[in-house]
């Protein structure tokens, strides 16, 4: 009965095989197909040089807490194996930011810098110029209009510049020096081809360190070019209280406006208004040259004081330096330096010396070996000098009278 039972399952397993037999058959060969795919795929992989995920070991405990603190170390991801390099590791970045390289640019914005604490700068010395434009000839500056040197008489302590008045434009000067009588000549013959040089002699004879000084810088002034040269005293005035104050340049400036507001047409190339003339004009007429209201009043103050006669040509010219100082700072406008700067560079009198220039105060204070910039910086408020006067004065007196 057994083996009646075992036939009727196999001849039913055998009619169950025939019915089922063409799907098992597709079956099988989509599973071969999937699999020959996946061995090609992996065969490729492998070729490349990329392992598959199956060839990989699985990580243990220890090699994982490897790789975090590798991690915290170097955060860059490892590349596997193979032809391809690995990128290069990127720097720690510094707390500070480094210092820009030398040929790197410059930044945009500089960076700040503490600012010095400002000095208060000595007070400027009075401009050359301011001096120079005192002793602006009469005549033009034209090669035939200069005057020829003459050999005329010469006095350290007296006005050797030929002046001339400024109303009736009458010269006065000294006689030529063949011309005085020898019961009249001075015991010392000075002339004014010779007194420069006498001069220059005295003050190396005194001090031999002025010596290069003296080479290095000559003195037209008191030369016999200098000397000869014709000086109108009143314009010579005017000029130096419209340069107070002002550059050089404005003041030309202003002095050209001021004779355009009084010249004739056509006027003489040195031409200048006489005291009359300016002494009657409005004090607004004055101005539109450019003068302020009180160089205006000082200007035609001193014009008033020329026309009415209480200050001459013949009395600068022939007075004691001591009296024409005294006459001329009574003047409004005319202060100590002005008087100092128009007895030296106008009359041309060579024993004239101003303690108040700051010029003079440096050249004597480096004389004696004083540290000049050194003295600038230790002024405090403005109040500084380099020199007393009274320190000055008698350093002076072993040089006079050519001071």
């Amino acid at each position: 009965m057994s083996s009646r039972r075992s036939a009727r399952l196999s001849a039913a397993s055998v009619r169950a095989e025939q019915d089922a037999g063409p799907a098992t058959t597709v079956a099988k060969a989509a599973k071969n197909i999937n699999r020959a795919t996946t061995k090609s795929a992996s065969a490729r992989k492998v070729k490349s040089g990329a392992p598959s995920d199956s060839d990989l070991p699985l990580p243990t405990k220890t090699s994982a807490s490897r790789k975090r603190k590798t991690v915290l170390e170097d955060p860059s991801p490892e590349l596997p194996s193979g032809d391809g390099e690995a990128p290069p590791k990127k720097k720690k970045t510094a707390a500070k930011a480094s210092k820009p390289a030398v040929n790197d640019a410059p930044p945009a914005t500089p960076p700040r810098t503490k600012s010095k604490a400002k000095t208060i700068l000595p007070p400027i010395t009075p401009t050359p110029a301011a001096a120079t434009i005192m002793s602006d000839p009469y005549n033009p500056d034209d090669s035939d209009a200069q005057p020829v040197p003459l050999d005329r008489l010469a006095l350290p302590l007296g006005t050797n510049a030929p002046l001339v008045t400024p109303e009736t434009h009458r010269l006065i000067t000294r006689p030529p020096l063949d011309s005085i009588s020898p019961s009249k000549a001075p015991a010392i013959k000075l002339s004014t081809t010779d007194i420069l040089s006498k001069a220059l002699e005295h003050l190396i004879k005194i001090e031999p360190k002025l010596k290069p000084v003296i080479e290095r810088y000559p003195c037209r002034i008191f030369s016999p070019e200098g000397l000869a040269e014709e000086i109108d005293p009143f314009q010579a005035l005017v000029s130096g209280i419209i340069s107070q104050q002002v550059s050089g340049a404005a003041a030309s400036s202003i002095k050209a406006k001021f004779i355009a507001l009084f010249a004739p047409s056509p006027a003489p190339s040195n031409y200048f208004p006489p005291p009359s003339v300016i002494s009657a004009a409005e004090i607004p007429l004055l101005r539109t040259a450019g003068l302020s209201q009180r160089k205006a009043e000082y200007i035609q103050g001193l014009a008033s004081a020329f026309h009415s006669g209480s200050l001459t040509t013949e009395f600068l010219f022939s007075a004691p330096y001591e009296e024409v100082f005294e006459e001329l700072i009574k003047i409004r406008g005319l202060g100590r330096w002005s008087v100092e700067m128009f007895a030296c560079f106008a009359l041309k009198r060579l024993d004239v010396f101003s303690t108040g220039d700051l010029g003079v105060q440096r050249g004597m204070a480096r004389l004696i070996g004083k540290d000049v910039e050194k003295l600038k910086k230790g002024g405090k408020g403005g109040k500084w000098k380099y020199m007393g006067e009274k320190e000055m004065e008698e350093m002076a007196e072993k040089f006079s009278p050519y001071r």
